[in-house]
């Protein structure tokens, strides 16, 4: 088709559930618009990017693209982005992450295309944020809250923080790619007799590796595994725990598949895709008491929420004993129902076509 919108996506932050999230929606919509993606360089951005996407997808990598504030980089990522924009000549620029959210609406909203902005997570929500830092992150969004340009965001509970700072929002809820995990688990594969638990993300402050560690020296017996790496990994300290490193995705499912219990133990959350994927692969779910995990987890039917290491290891121990089906299925029907890919795409379609027609 010829006459397909051109929709381009600035993602500073390409890495981790961010990944997964583009790589779902461009080649779940690449039949119904033209793809480019220009993103930002990070340790946790895939090697092999360019083969997660339809081979009609532009991917440009924005060199001046950083995380922290670099007035620098900052003033060169803009120039080279308004050069890609003059270039492709969008029809509606979607930004992602906190980064590409303030650039793109203090720099690029003159143009005449549509904008749309995600967060992934507010920055003034980072609790390893200096209070000043978070007060500053507020301000700006704020500002930026003012332009015209339609908020989304990734859960109910991200949008509601959201109308503190933008009143122009919505909320579309994350969605998991259940064909992609179908085709890489094999239901017959055995299973190690060993009750494990397990964890997925970055080994950072956020996913709060103090309290995992804290958790798995209360069950001494029971073998914890980190499937991810990051800065704080030496704060896993007890020696019943074992970190991955960093894994391809198709290894990551694999390897949580050989694990009975998910937990998530985070200091915040969006709406996080590692918890909607374990729930679609039947694992039982235990989580912090944090908006995000809140949004999907309802405490003793779906999954479990804790908050203190004593709750996370009793609520282990009552399951190392006996695994409740009944939660299990709760879970997974919670993500067919309403947490897919599917449902995901057409929702992003029918908003884009609805923002481009205004």
């Amino acid at each position: 088709m010829t006459n397909k919108k051109k929709i381009l996506y600035l993602v500073e932050a390409m890495g981790g559930g961010v990944v997964t999230y583009i790589e779902t929606l461009a080649n779940g919509l690449i039949d119904e618009f033209d793809f480019t993606i220009a993103y930002g360089q990070r340790d946790q951005t895939p090697d092999d990017l360019a083969n997660h996407f339809d081979k009609r997808v532009k991917l440009v990598e924005i060199k001046n693209f950083t995380r922290p504030v670099n007035p620098v980089k900052d003033f060169l990522a803009q120039k080279e982005i308004k050069k890609l924009i003059k270039e492709e000549k969008p029809d509606l620029v979607h930004l992602h992450s906190s980064k590409a959210g303030a650039l793109g609406r203090l720099f690029l909203c003159k143009g005449d295309y549509k904008m749309i902005y995600t967060p992934h997570g507010y920055s003034f929500l980072m609790q390893d944020s200096k209070l000043i830092m978070r007060k500053a992150y507020y301000l700006v969004e704020k500002i930026c809250g003012r332009k015209k340009c339609l908020t989304v965001a990734c859960g109910r509970g991200e949008w509601e923080e959201g109308l503190k700072v933008c009143k122009e929002s919505t909320f579309i809820s994350n969605g998991v790619d259940t064909r992609f995990i179908d085709a890489v688990l094999n239901d017959d594969e055995k299973k190690d007799d060993k009750f494990k638990v397990y964890t997925v993300g970055r080994v950072e402050f956020q996913k709060n590796p103090e309290l995992f560690n804290e958790i798995a020296e209360l069950l001494p017996g029971i073998e914890f595994v980190w499937i991810g790496q990051g800065e704080l990994e030496k704060k896993l300290t007890s020696p019943n725990i074992k970190v991955t490193g960093w894994m391809t995705r198709e290894e990551v499912f694999e390897k949580a598949n050989q694990c009975d219990v998910f937990i998530l133990p985070s200091r915040w959350e969006g709406l996080p895709l590692a918890l909607l994927e374990a729930m679609y692969m039947k694992k039982i779910c235990i989580v912090s008491d944090v908006v995000g995990n809140r949004d999907i987890v309802n405490n003793g039917v779906n999954g479990f929420i804790c908050e203190t290491a004593e709750e996370f290891a009793e609520v282990i121990k009552q399951l190392e004993i006996r695994i409740d089906d009944k939660i299990i299925n709760n879970a997974y029907e919670t993500i067919v129902d309403h947490y897919n890919d599917g449902w995901l795409c057409e929702r992003y379609k029918d908003l884009y076509l609805e923002v481009l027609e205004k």
